[in-house]
């Protein structure tokens, strides 16, 4: 019998131990699916949808499609609402706004250690294959919102951040040396706003500009993603690119509350 006890409670402390560490894990992730919380958490695929199902269940989690959101009373469990949070939470209507005006998706992304990391999104009707949606990550030496987020940082830090990542091609057109990457991003920072023409996926077009905090440091990115089909690189400058410096301006009035 004390045997029996000795390994349930085992089974339990373990169960308890992973399913711990997926919430942890939405404290940096706003969205996971259930390979992502498997990752996050250690545990199998099997392991973690039970944990994620029974965490909707006790009304701590919704279920979007294969997403997993946090719902209040998980974001209870840690305190006060995070930074990423409210900036998400500023940041969604007007997200919204933008995309009605442009009738183009527009997203809201973050640095996440060395990738771009997209915390909000308006999608549009139409869709475009870039393969972003919230929670997503998109590489920072190819995405506009990578140069964006990039943009003040110091030539050494970003060589740094590059050489850690693998430059592959991703289209003919995707930019893999760090001279021409750190080029861009230059270019970007100089003229506040980054392109990325077909260098993700041949076919589709993306533009990104700062939100800037109360000293100047980019704290995200806000960016649209079209097909090159139906806009081109002039439409993005001239059409698109004053309602997305808006749409930053907007979400960066508030920031100082964030402080």
């Amino acid at each position: 019998m004390a045997i029996a006890e000795t390994k349930e409670r085992r089974e339990g402390m373990a169960g308890l131990a992973k399913g711990l560490a997926i919430i942890e894990a939405f404290s940096v992730h706003p969205v996971m699916s259930v390979a992502d919380a498997a990752r996050a958490s250690g545990a199998t695929r099997a392991a973690a949808r039970r944990c994620l199902l029974t965490l909707v269940e006790l009304n701590y989690l919704e279920l979007s499609g294969r997403d997993f959101r946090p719902l209040p009373r998980l974001r209870r469990l840690g305190g006060m609402m995070s930074k990423r949070d409210k900036l998400v939470q500023i940041a969604q209507p007007l997200l919204e706004r933008a995309r009605d005006e442009v009738a183009e998706s527009v997203s809201l992304a973050v640095l996440d250690d060395n990738q771009s990391l997209f915390i909000a999104r308006a999608q549009a009707e139409h869709y475009v294959q870039t393969g972003v949606r919230v929670g997503a990550y998109l590489p920072l030496y190819c995405s506009a919102t990578g140069r964006i987020l990039l943009g003040h940082h110091t030539d050494d830090e970003i060589t740094r951040r590059l050489s850690q990542q693998q430059m592959s091609a991703r289209s003919p057109r995707t930019l893999t040396t760090i001279p021409d990457v750190l080029s861009a991003i230059r270019t970007a920072a100089k003229n506040g706003y980054a392109i990325s023409d077909e260098e993700l996926a041949p076919g589709t077009r993306s533009m990104a500009v700062p939100v800037l905090a109360p000293n100047g440091d980019i704290v995200a990115a806000v960016s649209v993603s079209a097909a090159t089909a139906r806009v081109k690189v002039s439409d993005l400058r001239k059409r698109l690119l004053p309602v997305l410096l808006n749409c930053a301006n907007q979400i960066a009035q508030p920031l100082n509350e964030l402080r």
